[in-house]
């Protein structure tokens, strides 16, 4: 019933919206007389904010054109390679270049947001590996008859993800999980690592992850902790309006997700528009489309298919079944332990919030028979959950040191010393 309560309040403010655009476009026309003063940019400084506010974002474009290698620039292709119902596999192919380097699989997070999110992410690591994504689909969009989607699922698919691209090249890949899928795409490893699977990744690089959210609390945890699973049923699972390919499905609504963020940190986002609303009105259009930038892509959400959230919530949040040795998988025991040759690194940001440093370090317990060669630790200064994977932080000093550790493990001399 929310759900359809909100559909119908969007559509029943797109009039309000269209007024806004309306506004704005008629004060920032240099015809108009108004459009000189004080109150001409007030008025198309205050229309454009509400205008923001009310939008409803589709999936933001990736918006990677070209990448520069050694100083020349070559065309980013961005194609699916395998498409399932719930997600592709996505490839950004660097035209024209020939050079190996190596490849990763960024596991985007299914937590309300689309793959785009991570655009500074890829376009960082395309300079120097070749880059593949999961990107998740929203899933309104996914229609009912394609069945449930849970964690099991979400496992095999990493896992075909996998194969696929084994199957294509031979060569080591590198598995690099950002933000919520970092415990699922440890135990998806383990489980490869257990039966020696011929694709299992060289290493995995796990960032700002909710590995085993006991060591450490935030206002995340404390919200899964505190409540039932069936209190989450009744309160954040919705079935999709009928105007969507998904109709009826059950999901975890992207515009609950985007609230829930929102409702941490309500005095900065709410500055951030206001600060936007002054930079308009001073005529300052560069700070004022960063900022339009930001939350177009922030405020752009996906929904979350109902039995995966419901059990990464159990999962992660109140079993812990994962660091506990407990989680099963299709029946089947995820036994962290099975991991041996595997290279594990873990990044945390000093200041996150989410992820609060330590829950991604432990994952380096929960695998104790990785050596010490194998293994990498980096928590980065001044930095919080977005800055781990955005921004240039990431860029100028995390992204490089992933980099090395990746090409680290790449080296033969490395495995065999750990061996």
């Amino acid at each position: 019933m929310l759900y359809s309560m909100y559909d119908a309040r969007s559509r029943a403010l797109a009039p309000v919206r269209l007024m806004a655009e309306a506004t704005r476009l008629t004060f920032v026309n240099p015809f108009h007389p108004l459009s000189w003063t004080p109150l001409g940019r007030m008025m198309a400084a205050g229309s454009g904010v509400i205008e923001s506010l009310l939008a409803e974002r589709g999936k933001p474009e990736w918006g990677i054109d070209e990448v520069s290698v050694d100083g020349t620039s070559y065309p980013v292709e961005i194609e699916p390679v395998l498409s399932q119902p719930f997600g592709d596999l996505v490839r950004f192919k660097k035209a024209g270049f020939s050079r190996p380097q190596s490849r990763i699989l960024l596991v985007a997070p299914m937590s309300g947001h689309f793959a785009t999110l991570l655009r500074d992410t890829v376009r960082a690591l395309l300079i120097e590996n070749e880059v593949w994504i999961t990107d998740w689909r929203d899933a309104a969009q996914v229609p009912k008859s394609e069945g449930r989607f849970g964690v099991d699922a979400y496992m095999q698919y990493l896992m075909d993800f996998l194969a696929h691209l084994h199957a294509e090249d031979p060569r080591p890949v590198h598995i690099m999980a950002v933000c919520q899928p970092a415990p699922l795409v440890l135990a998806t490893v383990a489980l490869l690592a257990e039966e020696k699977a011929p694709h299992c990744p060289a290493s995995m690089v796990l960032m700002g992850g909710p590995v085993d959210t006991r060591a450490a609390s935030t206002v995340v945890t404390q919200v899964a902790e505190n409540r039932s699973i069936p209190w989450f049923e009744r309160h954040v699972i919705h079935r999709v309006p009928a105007r969507f390919p998904g109709a009826n499905r059950k999901v975890y609504p992207g515009f609950l997700q985007l609230r829930a963020f929102w409702s941490m940190n309500p005095a900065r986002h709410a500055g951030a528009h206001w600060s936007m609303y002054k930079h308009l009105v001073r005529g300052d259009g560069e700070s004022a489309e960063r900022t339009q930038t930001f939350y177009d892509e922030y405020m752009a959400v996906a929904d979350v298919a109902a039995d995966f959230f419901l059990e990464t919530v159990d999962h992660v949040f109140r079993r812990h079944s994962l660091p506990k040795g407990e989680m099963m998988w299709k029946g089947r025991l995820v036994r962290p332990e099975t991991i041996r040759d595997v290279g594990l690194m873990t990044v945390e940001g000093e200041l996150d919030d989410i992820s609060a440093p330590a829950q991604t370090e432990a994952a380096h317990d929960i695998c104790p028979n990785i050596p010490e060669a194998l293994r990498e630790h980096l928590l980065q200064e001044n930095v919080g959950h977005y800055g781990i994977f955005n921004g240039r932080r990431w860029r100028e000093q995390i992204c490089p040191q992933i980099g090395a550790f990746v090409r680290r493990m790449e080296a033969g001399d490395v495995k065999q010393d750990a061996a």
